[in-house]
């Protein structure tokens, strides 16, 4: 499949058939690391004329501090508004605009600061002078600005998948193109990773405030999860969501964001993977000639603050207008740690497909719930293990709260069968195998073991400790784990109608 001694679809089938274990696949990765620290990872696969493409920044959500939650989501938005070269046609004629927007900027926080630390109503004359004032010069502007060129360029030129995510640890920019273009992508990725400008810097504010309203304040799904995790941590930044606080985000300035992009998009904290129809050695050559003009900046700061032990579970409601639903936390380690593995095994065989203990027992035979999942987490710090559930009528949260413990405390005392560890690691086989057929998927997980680890070949490794969790380790991971003091527990409930509340008479002539 690829130059990873690996020579066509016969050979899958073989593999799949048989049930291959991963640890025969030799994958021939190139590595360089640049003058300048970016790190360089090629993988040749020359079954079709195409390859995709990931840089990784080491940076997410939790690399954010209080009043700047939200930023790294907010920076891949700007990611794509151009350089001093792509998304304008007189990028001169723009700079006096921008510093004009950016002094009406600092205006527009100072009075959003005021009206918000007194009883004003946000809806202050300046406030909305500023706004439009901000609106008008950006119009100005408007005239310069090239909508979407990085994007066109990419689409014209045969280019596929282009997009970007943001997650806690890490954010990832990926396209995929044909084999011819790989200079192209060199050159437009060097340039917009060394000389982003962040035009638009108001209006795309806007844009991620909506989707923070629209993901997560209107909902359920996203308002349970963040109570969840404001709830389980105390001190760790991954209490926060990744879009940020809707405060956070109405105070962004352009200088916040530069600073955020000079600090966590220097080379020496990016990760390149290319996988397929490519010379690595060639590759390696225009990844210097572009990527290698980046100036190296000062590592990142480091993140000291660790989530103190949990002593003593905690139990919240939240209110919102959508049917009841249930999530528990429990904390788990960070990357790296042993119990991963034994985790993602324990959670599958809870909740991974339709043979699964969640959806035999709690769905279809005890018919509690409309589904039922646990996943873990495997983060560059302590982070939650998290099951979920959703109640059918007329069962509630604590029925299915219970059934969950019922189902956990099954593998504390009663060893897992042998039907069952085999089943899960026929599916990592087969995940495996398939995941081969994708160069994106490849370079995905490169990228990221790569980022995590500081060594790609951990992909290897961690799949090895997934085949090689016995019975025995679930059972002492579900006791060391799954303890009542250490969850978290959050329960989504309706509000009360005021139909249900005790009406009040006002007075005839009252005023309010």
């Amino acid at each position: 499949m690829r130059t990873v001694y690996i020579t066509g679809v016969i050979l899958i089938v073989t593999m799949l058939m048989t049930v291959a274990s991963a640890s025969n696949i030799n994958l021939d990765v190139k590595e360089r690391t640049l003058a300048n620290g970016m790190q360089i990872l090629v993988l040749e696969n020359h079954d079709a004329p195409v390859f995709s493409a990931i840089i990784r920044a080491k940076v997410g959500s939790v690399d954010e501090k209080d009043g700047k939650t939200g930023i790294s989501h907010f920076l891949e938005h700007m990611m794509f508004k151009g350089t001093k070269i792509f998304g304008t046609t007189n990028y001169e004629a723009e700079i006096p605009i921008m510093r004009r927007i950016d002094s009406l900027g600092a205006l527009l926080k100072q009075e959003w600061v005021k009206i918000n630390s007194s009883d004003s109503s946000p809806d202050s004359t300046l406030y909305k002078k500023y706004r439009e004032e901000i609106a008008e010069v950006q119009k100005e502007g408007d005239q310069y600005v090239v909508k979407d060129e990085l994007w066109e360029t990419y689409l014209k030129n045969g280019g596929t998948g282009l997009n970007a995510s943001t997650g806690e640890d890490g954010t990832q920019y990926y396209v995929s193109l044909p084999a011819n273009r790989i200079e192209l992508w060199a050159l437009m990725e060097a340039d917009r990773f060394g000389n982003a400008v962040f035009r638009e810097f108001y209006s795309e504010k806007d844009v991620v405030y909506e989707e923070r309203r629209l993901r997560t304040d209107n909902q359920p799904g996203g308002r349970i999860s963040e109570v969840l995790t404001n709830n389980a941590f105390v001190a760790s930044s991954y209490r926060h969501a990744v879009i940020g606080w809707a405060s956070d985000i109405e105070t962004y300035d352009h200088q916040m964001l530069k600073d955020h992009y000079r600090t966590y998009y220097a080379p020496n904290n990016l990760i390149a993977v290319i996988v397929g129809d490519v010379d690595a050695d060639k590759t390696f050559e225009l990844c210097e000639k572009y990527f290698g003009k980046l100036k190296r900046s000062p590592d990142p700061p480091l993140i000291t603050t660790r989530e103190p032990e949990q002593k003593g579970e905690k139990r919240v409601e939240t209110e919102f207008d959508a049917n009841p639903t249930l999530r528990i936390g429990w904390h788990c380690p960070p990357f790296g740690h042993p119990d991963n593995a034994v985790l993602d095994v324990l959670t599958s065989i809870l909740s991974s497909g339709r043979t699964s203990r969640f959806n035999k027992q709690i769905v279809e035979a005890k018919k509690l719930a409309r589904d039922a999942g646990i996943w873990s987490s495997s983060s560059r710090y302590t982070n939650l293990i998290v099951a979920s559930a959703t109640p059918i009528q007329p069962h509630t949260c604590d029925d299915i709260e219970q059934a969950i413990y019922e189902e956990i405390d099954k593998l504390k005392t009663e060893p897992v069968s042998d039907w069952e560890l085999q089943k899960i690691r026929n599916q990592l086989d087969a995940n495996f195998i398939r995941g081969l057929n994708s160069n994106l998927g490849l370079a995905w997980r490169l990228s990221y073991y790569q980022a995590m680890a500081g060594d790609w070949k951990y992909l290897m490794e961690y799949y090895k400790q997934l085949k090689a969790v016995t019975a025995e380790d679930i059972m002492a991971a579900a006791n060391k784990y799954f303890q009542p003091d250490k969850r978290t527990v959050v329960t989504l409930v309706k509000p009360v109608s005021n139909s249900d509340s005790i009406e009040e008479t006002v007075p005839e002539g009252a005023g309010y």
